[in-house]
């Protein structure tokens, strides 16, 4: 099993133990839906709502080694924990609480990687939600690869109903507009 898959196995089992509801997003969730590509790093949300994050924090880091200095603290400023794991992969676990993400973390399934890797990722819409969201470009050329992957069984209601919200919290309006075209192009072959 290779480095970022023991990883991300290892802090599931963690996760999973304690009944916390979570999935994997970012690279290994593209692997799964999109183009393969390079990911150095385990990426997911843990559902903590609001109010009970320290817990949640406490016992993430009696358990992993954080990543930087006062990386409890770090986390309840900024909703992110960042954390490596027993073989010294970085973690990001993202503190979930609004609907959305608990929505995301209830649709995410399990996929199995490989022979012992399964893990429990977000859809294949949800990551496109949070691919706009996080703007960047190597985001948008993951949406890409999960458009030209995924094909029609992409849910658009989904993603049209609970995209625009996001990205007008994020002062971003247009961002939803700049998928429908991406996605149009990709459908018209480029």
């Amino acid at each position: 099993m290779n480095g970022l898959f023991e990883a991300a196995v290892e802090v599931q089992e963690f996760l999973q133990d304690r009944g916390w509801r979570f999935a994997i997003i970012g690279g290994l969730a593209a692997i799964r839906w999109g183009e393969p590509q390079a990911t150095q790093d385990v990426d997911l949300a843990l559902f903590t709502g609001f109010g009970t994050e320290a817990s949640y924090v406490e016992q993430v880091l009696g358990r992993f080694r954080g990543r930087i200095a006062d990386a409890a603290e770090f986390a309840l400023d900024n909703r992110v924990l960042l954390v490596s794991a027993s073989n010294g992969i970085p973690v990001d676990i993202s503190l979930a609480g609004i609907p959305y993400e608990e929505e995301l973390i209830g649709r995410a399934s399990p996929f199995c990687f490989a022979p012992g890797v399964s893990l429990v990722t977000c859809s294949a819409e949800d990551l496109v939600i949070l691919k706009v969201f996080a703007g960047r470009p190597k985001d948008w050329a993951a949406i890409e690869g999960i458009l030209i992957r995924q094909g029609a069984g992409m849910d658009w209601g989904y993603i049209g109903e609970r995209l625009p919200p996001l990205c007008a919290l994020r002062g971003e309006p247009e961002l939803p507009a700049r998928l429908a075209e991406l996605h149009r192009q990709v459908r018209q072959g480029g």
